[in-house]
């Protein structure tokens, strides 16, 4: 089992940045790529980035030039995913994503609004 536990959401005004963090417990050995999926309000649960344990990343187009994914070298077990140039249609509530084959284990979610 993988535990999975997000941090660093709030409200920001259009423009503004935030920095979501995404701490893994448990059994993390041979996590082979974490990621940040977003779910607006009567919308499908998408994609925001992932990365993979060999440090390739992937960005929605929506978020490309704006958002990054990395990891702390110094603690495998957690991901970040700082966000930039904020827009209204950012909010969301923001999950994280851990694919430890071939289970898929998902945190919390913490909410981000984007708001002026």
């Amino acid at each position: 089992q993988v535990q999975l536990v997000e941090s660093g959401g709030g409200s920001v005004q259009p423009g503004g940045s935030l920095r979501l963090s995404c701490a893994a417990s448990g059994n993390i050995f041979s996590i082979n790529a974490m990621g940040w999926y977003r779910q607006a309000p009567g919308k499908q649960r998408e994609l925001v980035a992932t990365i993979t344990s060999g440090g390739t990343t992937n960005y929605a187009d929506s978020v490309k030039g704006r958002f990054s994914i990395s990891r702390d070298n110094a603690k495998t077990n957690t991901v970040y995913l700082q966000m930039n140039s904020l827009k209204p249609e950012d909010t969301a509530v923001y999950y994280c994503k851990a694919y430890k084959w071939p289970t898929n284990y998902w945190g919390q979610g913490t909410q981000v609004t984007v708001s002026s």
